[in-house]
């Protein structure tokens, strides 16, 4: 359902419902891993630079958000603050995805429902209505669209959606 995005006007579109119950925060270096975890239907917030680390743990607290870095010191605070929090440990995006999915479990239902950018649920949006906003050709080739109503983007099963989908395989493969 994702693989190219454009501009696109405010509409009203229908809204995607279910949503995973996970919640996380990844901590600005691990912006990657933030996208494929939004992806893979889970709730992230992801920090820029000019958060602090005081900042995160308020949000955590506040939104429920398990905390992700590779910061020794933020996961140290975390644990004090009574947080939950995974230490990624590995640089590379598959471990770390494997490292988060074990402690969470992927619902099929919700891969694919949030914008990869700023981790909005994203709207079903009807055929119609976006003609002039995708290219020709992606519009004759693809029957669904997806809206991000933050963004203004447009999704649909692009080239992309069968990577996304054969990286979620081998993750689960890998787990199992």
């Amino acid at each position: 359902m994702i693989i190219w995005y454009r501009y696109f006007s405010n509409q009203m579109a229908k809204k995607v419902v279910k949503t995973s119950s996970e919640k996380y925060l990844c901590d600005q270096m691990l912006g990657t891993l933030a996208k494929w975890l939004r992806l893979l239907g889970f709730d992230t917030f992801y920090a820029n630079a000019a958060i602090t680390d005081d900042e995160l743990i308020e949000i955590a607290k506040k939104e429920n958000r398990t905390i992700i870095s590779r910061d020794k010191q933020l996961l140290i605070r975390g644990k004090k603050e009574k947080l939950p929090v995974i230490a990624v440990t590995n640089t590379d995006l598959d471990e770390q995805l494997k490292q988060v999915v074990r402690k969470a479990k992927i619902d099929e239902k919700t891969v694919l429902s949030r914008c990869s950018l700023c981790n909005t649920i994203l709207s079903r949006i009807e055929k119609d209505r976006i003609e002039k906003q995708v290219p020709k050709r992606v519009f004759e080739n693809n029957d669904e669209f997806w809206f991000c109503s933050h963004c203004n983007k447009i999704y649909w099963k692009g080239s992309h959606y069968e990577k996304i989908t054969n990286k979620l395989n081998h993750i689960k493969t890998q787990l199992s």
